[in-house]
């Protein structure tokens, strides 16, 4: 979806890596907050920002307390969700 490596919780879109920065979902509540804080910025591709997610520079996760801080909200955020059930698929028979 975005060229990077995505990580799921419960089904649900948590965070990941785009590059050498760290994607993450975030409350729709603390949005704003954490938008301010040093190191965050929307997550914009094409223009046009994704609700609900941020981007982290490099620095604002380079210590474990950085990082640890940041996937603790989306870890927050997805536990909200509830959980999604996996779509079983069905191998096809092979035509002769």
């Amino acid at each position: 979806m975005f060229g990077g490596r995505c990580f799921m919780l419960n089904g649900h879109m948590c965070c990941g890596i785009e590059k050498d920065r760290l994607m993450i979902r975030v409350m729709p509540d603390r949005y704003e907050t954490l938008l301010s804080k040093p190191h965050a910025r929307k997550m914009d591709f094409t223009g046009k920002p994704l609700k609900g997610f941020l981007f982290i520079s490099e620095a604002g996760y380079r210590t474990a307390a950085g990082l640890a801080g940041w996937l603790d909200e989306a870890v927050r955020f997805v536990k909200t969700k509830p959980h999604k059930k996996r779509k079983l698929k069905i191998a096809r028979k092979s035509r002769m």
